[in-house]
């Protein structure tokens, strides 16, 4: 007998109240392969990461994830990093709140191996190495997007684990006044205005963005230099990007995202130590259309960072250039694209106390290329590239790639690369600088199944990484400090396995990942430092009642804070919850808790993470 369509109302209301009763941890295995008879199709989203060209996201071959503006107001997280750590194969380590230093590990490699970027344009310290993640304002972003894997072929050096690119607001349609105010857990306060849209060829989107937080004590009683103070924070930021189409063909657009950043840290018992983050990101472009068939862009971008520690004064500045020319032509089945690519990397620190000042300048001239042709359900795509270092001569990496549409809902594809990045200006001439340093490489393989279809993804993939001449700190020798010095030492092999997908069922949102990772030194065969064995994230979102009402939960197994993994960091879950609703046309009211259970945990030995603590945000727009 077809039941009646109220019985059917009534069936889906029960099962909509029995996935409410439950957190998402208890049902996601079961619910991640569930058929997605109540999913809804969505607009083709488009990628530009992985290839440097607009792509759609159902035609990649890498491993990709995007969050959008929508994605991130729901997420309603304070940082970017506690935003990617909802994402795949990706955790983090910060030393206390988020004004303190932060590292992110994709697949397992050091934060130096990601390379990113900011509207095409590199953010990298060659002090530190690797992006300074704290120094970057989420009020300003409008989109991420994270390609887990090595795109050295593609972007040069660093792309070692991946790449992350993070997209400044632009403006379209009308012009639209925003504003938003959040109140949170440890004297949090952030405002935020702006003013986006187009009109007659031109488009623009200007944002500003205040915020604090009293913070709390960033180390626990009897760790390294513990101060019993309060470690806050105050971050301002800027961003401003405009865009004009000349005609048809032609267009230009620029960009500017400056922040500054001050913020607490336990450097001495007795002193209230302070550190000073500034970036400034910018460039300008010129976009032509020639016809369907073929596309160029010229770019020239620069980003610098400063950083600074008072009273026990220390200060590095990093500046970086890039001069990019990219040509996209179609080319009977496939498409071939060309890059000649310029960048310029320059470190100054004055002296200290301490030490003498230093510096340093390296520029790296490149040449790209790839091919992509698409045949009966496959895609085959080669990547190759030419770096000419100042310092270190050429090298050369590449990459090939396959993929193959079996089903049309289903595809299998497999991915080679090889992969360098060369050692900071500071690893070669600071006192602990060594000027016999070469550049770390990798060679990765992975293989990936994905499923899409009516809104729904499903995606499995496994990959090995293994890198040579890492660079770590060892024994003094090689420089002019007796406490150590930088030397290549290190074999490393990254190699796991990821789960991940989304769907929809009787109304209710689904989405997780699950990752298995082996992160380990070949000549120790211990498990590198600071990251976890085995990750998840699970996630719920339904309506109720005018409501939008979530739930998820973030867990890592245990970790190890030293090389030798004598000293044990115990694994974690953490469960958050989320709401929003409209008050009316316009404004919306968002709020978050995270660590509902006030979970005590450690990311790095001796610092303190943040126990349950919320947050409400009152949205603008018109």
């Amino acid at each position: 007998m077809i039941p009646s369509p109220l019985a059917r109302v009534r069936r889906v209301r029960r099962v909509r109240r029995v996935l409410c009763a439950f957190l998402p941890v208890s049902s996601f295995p079961a619910l991640l392969l569930a058929p997605a008879a109540f999913a809804q199709p969505a607009p083709e989203q488009i990628v530009i990461t992985a290839n440097r060209t607009p792509q759609p996201l159902s035609a990649v071959l890498a491993d990709v994830s995007i969050i959008d503006r929508a994605g991130i107001e729901r997420a309603a997280v304070g940082s970017v990093v506690d935003l990617l750590a909802r994402l795949p194969g990706i955790e983090f380590v910060r030393n206390g709140g988020p004004g303190a230093s932060t590292s992110v590990y994709i697949r397992g490699g050091e934060n130096r191996h990601t390379a990113v970027y900011i509207d095409g344009v590199r953010f990298d310290s060659q002090a530190s190495g690797g992006p300074q993640w704290e120094q970057l304002p989420l009020e300003q972003i409008e989109r991420i997007e994270v390609v887990r894997g090595p795109a050295a072929a593609v972007y040069g050096s660093d792309a070692i684990a991946g790449v992350v690119q993070i997209f400044t607001r632009q403006g379209q349609g009308p012009a639209r006044p925003t504003a938003a105010l959040t109140l949170g857990s440890y004297g949090t306060v952030q405002g935020q205005v702006g003013l986006s849209g187009a009109s007659q060829g031109w488009n623009y989107a200007f944002s500003a963005a205040q915020a604090r937080s009293s913070g709390f004590d960033a180390t626990r009683p009897g760790g390294f230099a513990h101060n019993p103070d309060k470690d806050g924070w105050r971050r301002s930021s800027l961003q401003a990007r405009v865009g004009y189409r000349v005609d048809e063909r032609h267009s230009l657009d620029a960009s500017l995202l400056a922040s500054h950043m001050k913020s607490g840290y336990d450097g001495s018992p007795t002193t209230d130590d302070q550190n000073e983050n500034t970036v400034r990101n910018g460039h300008l472009a010129w976009a032509a259309r020639w016809s369907a068939d073929a596309n160029t862009r010229l770019q020239i971008g620069q980003t610098e960072t400063r950083y600074e520690t008072q009273p026990s004064f220390y200060r590095t500045e990093t500046t970086l250039r890039d001069y990019t020319l990219l040509h996209e032509q179609r080319m009977g089945p496939g498409r071939v694209t060309g890059t000649l690519e310029r960048r310029e990397d320059e470190l100054f620190n004055p002296a200290t106390p301490f030490g003498a000042a230093f510096g340093g300048r390296r520029h790296q001239n490149a040449l790209g290329l790839g091919w992509r042709g698409d045949f009966a359900g496959h895609a085959l795509q080669l990547r190759a590239r030419r770096d000419d270092d100042s310092e270190f001569g050429t090298r050369n990496t590449g990459s090939l790639s396959w993929g193959w549409t079996f089903v049309p809902q289903w595809r299998l594809s497999a991915t080679v690369a090889t992969s360098f990045r060369v050692p900071t200006l500071y690893q070669r001439f600071s006192e602990y600088g060594n000027p016999d340093l070469v550049p770390e490489s990798g060679r990765n393989a992975e293989l990936g199944l994905r499923y899409a279809a009516a809104g729904s993804e499903l995606s499995l993939t496994a990959w090995r990484n293994r890198m040579t001449q890492l660079i770590s700190f060892g024994a003094a020798g090689p420089c002019a400090s007796t406490f150590g010095c930088y030397v290549n030492v290190g074999r490393a092999e990254l190699k796991g396995l990821s789960l991940a997908g989304r769907t929809t069922l009787a109304g209710v949102e689904l989405h997780g990942s699950l990752d298995w990772h082996d992160p380990r030194n070949l000549a120790s065969g211990k498990t590198l430092p600071r990251r976890a064995r085995r990750l998840a994230s699970f996630g719920v979102q339904t309506r109720m009642a005018g409501w939008q009402l979530g739930s998820e939960v973030q867990a890592a197994a245990q970790r190890f804070d030293n090389a030798a993994n004598t000293q044990r960091l115990g694994g974690y879950a953490l469960v958050n919850l989320t709401a929003s609703r409209a008050l009316r046309p316009g404004l919306v009211l968002e709020a978050r808790l995270d660590n509902l259970g006030d979970k005590k945990y450690e990311l790095a030995r001796s610092y303190v993470t943040p126990g349950r603590s919320g947050q409400l945000t009152l949205r603008w727009t018109l």
